[in-house]
């Protein structure tokens, strides 16, 4: 009786030491394995082993906190089941061939930080509720197909560090509540359709360091608050409609290395200068 005590005890020991992940999690796996085509994958998963053997799975506390499948080929949509990944914190599908609308259900999976999924084909909008992300501290979606509005929710994610946008087909304007992203870092919204002016409130952006807003249809006189932006080490302005100093602007960026504005906009801040040389002569 007693070796039998001993036997089950390691038994159990053995079970609680190599437990799976919940069956919901496990089968929000295997549905994003079936959706992007897994058996076409670099590298592919094998179903039938554990879930802390498949490639690009971290799980902490039988729980899945992080996926990486960057460059491995994933070909198809991402799942609605997705968001059964209630404990995830960071996904990454960048550089596949991921289509169709990003599922709604994304803005339900609250411990997010990481939300990566650039170099894809995405089409439609971003989630009009992407703020109820409140974890996030980046969001990069460039390079896909995205369509639409910039959400005025995204003004909620108050950790966010990175908001990389660019090369999509957005449209409108600038939310002018980004002002409460006191986090920021870097926003990158190049190569879209974006317009309007640069709203003042840009200049509370305290820790930014990466100011991208080229190639669009931006115009009208560039803020004075942005040399509030002291951090700024990267400003790209070029392919857009702005009017000012520019040449002025940049002297105020005690920290700048990429400074980039388009052709007219160099020779109308060259005359500016010229101007003000004679006018003190």
């Amino acid at each position: 009786m007693k070796t039998l005590k001993i036997t089950l005890v390691f038994c159990l020991i053995s079970i609680f030491s190599f437990a799976e992940v919940s069956k919901d999690q496990k089968t929000a796996l295997v549905d994003l394995y079936t959706a992007t085509n897994g058996d076409s994958w670099t590298k592919s998963w094998d179903l039938d082993q554990p879930v802390s053997k498949w490639f690009g799975i971290t799980i902490e506390d039988e729980n899945v906190v992080a996926i990486n499948l960057s460059f491995n080929g994933l070909n198809g949509t991402l799942p609605e089941s997705i968001s059964k990944l209630t404990h995830l914190k960071s996904l990454n599908l960048s550089f596949n061939k991921i289509g169709g609308e990003l599922p709604h259900t994304i803005v339900s999976m609250i411990n997010l930080e990481e939300l990566k999924l650039f170099s894809n084909v995405f089409s439609g909008k971003i989630p009009s509720d992407i703020g109820n992300l409140a974890k996030l501290k980046s969001l990069e979606l460039f390079n896909n197909d995205l369509v639409g509005e910039i959400p005025s929710s995204i003004g909620s994610l108050t950790k966010l560090e990175s908001l990389i946008l660019s090369s999509n087909q957005l449209i409108g304007h600038l939310p002018s509540n980004l002002s409460s992203l006191k986090s920021l870092k870097v926003l990158s919204v190049f190569d879209n359709r974006l317009l309007g002016t640069i709203p003042s409130t840009i200049g509370g952006l305290a820790q930014l360091e990466e100011l991208v807003l080229s190639n669009n249809a931006f115009y009208g006189e560039l803020p004075s608050e942005l040399a509030q932006l002291t951090n700024l080490k990267t400003l790209l302005l070029g392919q857009n409609q702005f009017k000012g100093n520019f040449a002025a602007l940049k002297e105020k960026f005690p920290n700048i290395v990429d400074f980039d504005l388009d052709d007219v906009n160099k020779n109308s801040a060259l005359a500016t200068l010229d101007a003000e040389e004679e006018d003190g002569n």
